[in-house]
């Protein structure tokens, strides 16, 4: 009989697969009627009630940064706070790990992540509470691990866990901005050489600025006007994978319409140089949601309001119809990823 541990001579880079995360997390303690949303597959993160009578929440998120190297503190203090602000929260308090390679690191290493920390937690009005930092020869390239801390009304907390049947599955912002841009600035001597222009590849390093990979608006947005059931931040494994999560943690299906979600022209064409599928791609950037018809309308207007285009890119049905996908108006299997396809980079 196959065990976790055997099967862990298999992981490949990235996410642990859906199936063994879930079977990982069974056999942790995670009851406690305080903790009202806990560890599971496609939760963004943890709603903690500290104090009932406020009517407030705690919402805590730990994640970190491992594929970009450039921008790696500007991507951890936007990461963590997009994963609070689709439960509703508003992000407060961030504490970074910063991991530096022995035998690389300087001064001006540690000075710029530092100073990328501190300028996008400014910009998002979050303090920096604590934290860690020190050089080790465990990891090969900065490696930057936050933990963050903020807080939601009780009547304002989302889980992705909400999905209801019949609800329309919305995006709002296109895809893959953050991968278009690792690309961009991981690759860029290698595009140089095969001709891409410069002008060109700028653009594309810009999409983590612009059209950029904060959610936090639409997302608040959105919870406190209370129009939808669900929201998920998209990341590794692309929108896609984030599809998967929103359908696993809610226990419905999926059908998703491909035609209707947005890809960049420049994105296209980068991950087509290096064989990466958009679909697949690292997806921060995009926020995916779902609500009922009856507030569609309401959501999409909204949502225009404050600069963030949408759409409906499908609908969720019921668990037994499982994950569906339409494309040039054919039925196909819905596209999955084991990992990344930004891993494909450095294969």
């Amino acid at each position: 009989m196959t065990t976790v541990l055997d099967r862990a001579n298999e992981l490949r880079a990235g996410k642990l697969p859906h199936a063994m995360l879930a079977d990982l997390l069974s056999g942790l303690p995670t009851q406690d009627p305080q903790l009202l949303l806990g560890p599971s597959v496609g939760e963004d993160a943890a709603v903690i009630d500290f104090d009932a009578a406020s009517g407030r929440l705690l919402v805590v998120k730990s994640d970190p940064i491992t594929f970009a190297t450039d921008q790696i503190g500007f991507y951890a203090v936007n990461i963590c706070a997009n994963d609070l602000a689709v439960t509703g929260a508003t992000p407060r308090f961030f504490l970074p790990t910063v991991l530096l390679p022995a035998g690389v690191a300087d001064f001006g290493m540690a000075r710029a992540i530092f100073d990328q920390i501190g300028q996008a937690c400014r910009s998002l009005g979050i303090v920096v509470a604590g934290g860690h930092s020190e050089v080790t020869p465990s990891v090969s390239q900065p490696v930057v691990s936050g933990a963050m801390l903020g807080e939601a009304l009780r009547t304002q907390y989302v889980r992705s866990g909400g999905c209801q049947v019949g609800d329309a599955v919305l995006l709002a912002g296109a895809v893959p901005i953050e991968g278009t841009s690792i690309i961009a600035r991981e690759m860029r001597n290698h595009l140089l050489d095969d001709g891409w222009d410069a002008a060109e590849l700028d653009e594309a390093a810009n999409y983590l600025f612009s059209p950029g990979i904060s959610v936090l608006e639409p997302a608040l947005a959105a919870a406190r006007a209370g129009l939808v059931t669900a929201m998920h931040d998209p990341t590794e494994g692309g929108l896609a994978t984030g599809i998967v999560e929103l359908a696993m943690a809610s226990g419905t299906g999926m059908e998703i319409d491909i035609d209707r979600i947005p890809i960049p022209d420049l994105s296209r064409r980068l991950c087509a140089a290096f064989d990466l599928d958009p679909m697949g791609t690292l997806a921060s950037g995009a926020l995916l949601a779902t609500a009922p018809p009856v507030h569609v309308d309401a959501l999409l207007q909204l949502w225009e309001t404050i600069g963030c285009p949408a759409r409906v890119i499908g609908r969720v049905v019921p668990a037994k119809q499982g994950l569906s996908a339409l494309q040039d108006g054919r039925r196909i299997s819905f596209p999955t990823f084991a990992v990344d396809e930004i891993t494909k980079l450095w294969a």
